[in-house]
C-alpha cells in the first residue's frame, strides 16, 4: 500500500539512503549507543547506532562513518530505542479534543500514528465531518491515517442519525488522501445475512485494495466468525474472552485487545497470549476510547504497553503489540512499525523495558517531542461551520416530554430495564417490577434504576425512545449528552423529571456536550461545540472540564470508571443485549424492537 504519511516517499530517496549508509553521504542525524528493541526478532540489540536520511532509516548497526560535520548526533548512551507506537483502532472524538490537540497530547507518549476511525463525527456531519478530521490532523506530526466510517447509522433502521454512508460514499472517500481502510463493521448481522448495501461497502474497500476493520461482538467462534471473516474483515477490536481472542487469531484475524478509559477488557482477554504457547503476530494492544483525563494523568498507548506487562505480557511482545503488529495488519509494515533500513525514522526512547516512560520522540527524524512536551508548534484549529451547530431537536423538552405512562392501573408493573456492566460494552435485559404514581411508572432509585430518553436532534423529527437504565447508583439528579453513540442523538437520564428537563436543555443551548444537574441546579458542564462531540481547547482544560462533571457524577451517587461513556453506549443496537435509541427498545440478540412493559 502506497504511503503518503512520512515526509517524503520512499521512491524518491532511495539514492540518498543507499549512499548514508555506505558513508558517501552524511546522515542527517545519527543516534549513538542505543540498545534496541528489535521488533523483527524479538530481542534486544546492545550499542547499537542508526543513521536517518531524508526522514528514513539508512543504517542499523555501527553509524560512525555516516557522521559528517553537519550530522545532529543523539547519544542515547545506552536507553533503549523502539519503533514510535501506533493505535490500530482509534476514535479520536471519543477524547473530545481535536486531532491537533490530541497530538499535543499523545505524541510526547510516543504515539507516532493512530488508525483513527471517525465514525462518531460523520454519524453526525456526514462526510463533511470526516473531512474536518482529516485536514485538522494535517496541523500536527502525528501520522493520522484515517478510516471510511461504514455503518452510519450502526445498524440501519433502530435509529436516526445526522447522515448515511453506502456503497457510493465509500467509493468516493476512499479515492481521499488520508483514507486507509474501512471502519469498523458494526453491522456484522447483515454481513453474514448477505445484505447487498453492507457487501457493496466491502466490495468498494476492497476494489480500492484497503482495508476493512471490523466489530464482531457475539460470543461466537463458528460459522458466524468465519463467515465475517471471509467477507474480508482484517481486525476486530471487540473481543471480551480469552477464547474469542484465540479463536480470531486462529482464522487468521488481528485480534485487537482493547484498554480504554472504561472498557478495561485487555487484562482479562491478554489471557490468550500469556497462558497459550502460540505465535502472537496478529495481536495488537489497542485504546478505542480513551478520555482527555485518562491522557493526560496516565498516558496513551505507553499506558496501555504498562498495564499490559503488569499482567504478564513480555515487554517486547508488548512494544511488538504496538508497532510492527498494527502496521502489518494495515498492510504498512514496509514502511512503518520496525526501526530497519529504509523505514520512517519514527522512533522512541525510555529507560525501563518493564516499566516504560517516553523521554524522546521522533517523529520523520525530528525531534518532536522531549520530557513530555513537544519541541514543534503545533498549528491553530480551523474548523468549519459545518461541523457546528449541530442541535436540531426542534420541540420544546419540558418535565412532560419525560412522563412514561403505564399501560394499566396497576401499582406496578413489568418494564424491561438495561442493567449495565461496569467496565464493559455488553449490558443485561432486566425484567423488573416498577412503582406507578398517578398514571405514570417511575423510576426506583432504591433498587438503582433511573429514567432515560433518546431524543433525535438532528433532523426535528420529533422522535423519541423512552426506557429505564439500572447500574449507575444515582440517588438523585439527572445527567444529559450528545455522546451517545453512535448516532449521538440527545441522551438523558435520571432520578427526575425536572431536572432531566434542565440537564437536556443546558445542552440544547450550548450546542452539545455532557451536563449533571441536581435539585434544579446545573453542577458541571463538558462543553462540546464542535458536532457535540469535540472542543478544540487544550487538553488540561477538557481534562479539568471532565473532572469537575466527574465529581459531579459522584455527588450524585455514582461511583463507577468513565460511567459517561458506559452511558455513550445504552443506544449503540449492536452490542448485546437491550439498548434503547430514539425509536425505542431494540433486543441486540435478535435484532428487533420490544416493548418496554410485558403483558
Amino acid at each position: 500500500m502506497l504511503n503518503t504519511f512520512c515526509r517524503k516517499p520512499h521512491y524518491a530517496v532511495t539514492r540518498q539512503l543507499a549512499m548514508t549508509a555506505m558513508g558517501t553521504r552524511k546522515a542527517d542525524l545519527v543516534i549513538r549507543n542505543a540498545r534496541l528493541v528489535n521488533v523483527c526478532t524479538a530481542e534486544i540489540q546492545e550499542g547499537i547506532d542508526v543513521a536517518i536520511a531524508e526522514g528514513r532509516i539508512a543504517l542499523v548497526g555501527d553509524g560512525a562513518h555516516c557522521i559528517g560535520p553537519d550530522t545532529k548526533v543523539i547519544d542515547a548512551a545506552g536507553q533503549y530505542i523502539a519503533p514510535g507506537f501506533m493505535d490500530a483502532h482509534i476514535h479520536v472524538e471519543s477524547s473530545m479534543m481535536s486531532v491537533g490537540e490530541y497530538a499535543r497530547v499523545v505524541v510526547p507518549r510516543g504515539t507516532t500514528g493512530i488508525f483513527m476511525d471517525p465514525h462518531e463525527i460523520c454519524n453526525v456531519c456526514g462526510p463533511a465531518g470526516v473531512k474536518a478530521m482529516i485536514d485538522d490532523a494535517r496541523r500536527a506530526p502525528l501520522k493520522a491515517m484515517s478510516n471510511v466510517p461504514s455503518c452510519v447509522p450502526a445498524v440501519a433502521g433502530f435509529e436516526d442519525t445526522g447522515s448515511h454512508i453506502g456503497p457510493e460514499e465509500v467509493r468516493e472517500m476512499m479515492t481521499w488522501d488520508g483514507v486507509m481502510g474501512l471502519g469498523e463493521m458494526m453491522s456484522f448481522p447483515n454481513v453474514l445475512n448477505g445484505d447487498p448495501a453492507i457487501h457493496g461497502e466491502l466490495e468498494e474497500t476492497l476494489k480500492a485494495d484497503q482495508v476493512i476493520t471490523g466489530h464482531y461482538s457475539v460470543p461466537d467462534t463458528g460459522a458466524g466468525l468465519n463467515a465475517y471473516i471471509a467477507s474480508g474483515v482484517r481486525c476486530c477490536h471487540e473481543s471480551t474472552r480469552p477464547e474469542d481472542v484465540l479463536e480470531k487469531m486462529r482464522r487468521g484475524m488481528y485480534a485487537l485487545i482493547r484498554y480504554g478509559s472504561a472498557w478495561h477488557d485487555m487484562p482479562v482477554i491478554i489471557k490468550a497470549i500469556t497462558e497459550n504457547h502460540i505465535d502472537d503476530r496478529f495481536a495488537c494492544l489497542i485504546s478505542d476510547d480513551t478520555h482527555p483525563d485518562t491522557l493526560v494523568d496516565k498516558g496513551h498507548l505507553d499506558h496501555i504497553v504498562r498495564c499490559a506487562v503488569r499482567e504478564g505480557l513480555d515487554p517486547v511482545k508488548a512494544i511488538q503489540f504496538v508497532t510492527i503488529n498494527p502496521a502489518t495488519c494495515f498492510r504498512m509494515d514496509h514502511e512503518m512499525g520496525s526501526i530497519t533500513p529504509g523505514k520512517c525514522a519514527d522512533i522512541v526512547f525510555f529507560d525501563d523495558l518493564n516499566d516504560i516512560r517516553i523521554t524522546r520522540t521522533i517523529i520523520d527524524g525530528e525531534v518532536v517531542a522531549e520530557n513530555g512536551r513537544m519541541t514543534v508548534k503545533i498549528g491553530a484549529p480551523n474548523f468549519p461551520d459545518c461541523v457546528r451547530n449541530t442541535m436540531h431537536v426542534g420541540h420544546p423538552v419540558t418535565p412532560d416530554s419525560f412522563r412514561i405512562q403505564a399501560p394499566s392501573g396497576a401499582d406496578t408493573v413489568k418494564t424491561r430495564v438495561i442493567e449495565i456492566i461496569p467496565e464493559r460494552v455488553g449490558n443485561y435485559e432486566r425484567i423488573l417490577d416498577l412503582p406507578v404514581r398517578d398514571g405514570y411508572v417511575e423510576p426506583d432509585s432504591g433498587r438503582d434504576v433511573m429514567k432515560m430518553a433518546v431524543i433525535e436532534r438532528h433532523h426535528e423529527t420529533g422522535t423519541k425512545g423512552m426506557g429505564f437504565v439500572k447500574g449507575f447508583g444515582f440517588r438523585k439528579g439527572a445527567m444529559a449528552q450528545t455522546v451517545a453513540h453512535d448516532a449521538h442523538n440527545l441522551l438523558v437520564a435520571g432520578t427526575n423529571d425536572e431536572d432531566m428537563a434542565l440537564a437536556a436543555n443546558t445542552l440544547i443551548q450550548c450546542g452539545g456536550g455532557m451536563c449533571a444537574a441536581a435539585d434544579g441546579q446545573v453542577l458541571a458542564v463538558v462543553l462540546l461545540p464542535i458536532a457535540g462531540l469535540m472542543n478544540d481547547l487544550p487538553a488540561e482544560e477538557m481534562a479539568d472540564q471532565v473532572a469537575k462533571l466527574d465529581r459531579a457524577w459522584k455527588e450524585m451517587g455514582c461511583s463507577i470508571a468513565s460511567p459517561y461513556m458506559t452511558m455513550a453506549l445504552i443506544p449503540l443496537a449492536c452490542l448485546p443485549e437491550l439498548r434503547l435509541t430514539n425509536r425505542g427498545l431494540v433486543d441486540c440478540r435478535t435484532f428487533r424492537f420490544v416493548d418496554l412493559f410485558l403483558q
